[in-house]
């Protein structure tokens, strides 16, 4: 149906009333916008309408990651070394179409300046990790800014990121805000080979972006 409406020449903006991750590929190649809108509810036309006129500026991320085809399920972001999140489809890239915290809105967003209170901690210790958040738009809106922690040398294997926090903030188009996230041992903790809740020394990744692939790192030691 969505074809034969697009091969109208009708302008055309796809909404996704659906419950799990999609394959909508032509979708993602031939329309210009998709409102992705899980199960609205009752005042879901309301939402719609002040979405799709600019009444209102959508600032939601994806809580999963969409495919590019069924071959490539299960597919996740925080997979590890050697991986590529999911299974290969024959004639198919490996990355996602749409990745695990991917959203727009009518505006653009900066991450600049990341930072650390201090680039050293001990297993006890806790640490401050700042990013600048720039709206580089013309229009007010909403972002969430994600923290992602990467322990690339370890014991046992360990995912090539993984999610540790969010904050949503709103800003006028040109205003910047300093985004903090308190990293503490429970951040940085796994289960080793003995299922023991246990820290390790060595070197951590502390990423922060807008979304699960667009991320810039900062590094962290822990004695």
């Amino acid at each position: 149906m969505v074809k034969a409406v697009y091969e109208t020449q009708t302008p055309t903006i796809v909404v996704l009333i659906n419950q799990r991750p999609l394959t909508i590929n032509y979708i993602a190649e031939n329309i210009p916008a998709i409102l992705e809108a899980w199960n609205p509810g009752a005042e879901g036309g309301n939402a719609f309408a002040d979405v799709l006129f600019g009444d209102y500026n959508p600032g939601g991320k994806l809580p999963i990651t969409f495919p590019r085809s069924t071959g490539q399920l299960p597919l996740y972001y925080n997979f590890e070394p050697g991986w590529h999140g999911g299974t290969f489809a024959c004639g198919t890239p490996t990355t996602p179409l749409y990745p695990f915290g991917f959203g727009l809105s009518y505006t653009t967003f900066e991450y600049s300046n990341l930072r650390l209170s201090s680039n050293t901690i001990n297993h006890q210790g806790k640490v401050d990790f700042m990013v600048d958040v720039k709206n580089t738009g013309k229009s007010l809106g909403d972002e969430v800014v994600q923290l992602y922690i990467n322990d690339p040398v370890a014991s046992r294997v360990r995912p090539m990121k993984e999610l540790k926090g969010f904050q949503r903030i709103s800003l006028k188009p040109n205003e910047s805000r300093t985004v903090k996230f308190t990293i503490t041992p429970d951040s940085l903790a796994f289960y080793n080979n003995q299922m023991e809740w246990t820290v390790e020394s060595g070197v951590f990744n502390i990423m922060a972006g807008g979304s699960s692939t667009d991320l810039k790192t900062i590094s962290l030691r822990v004695k």
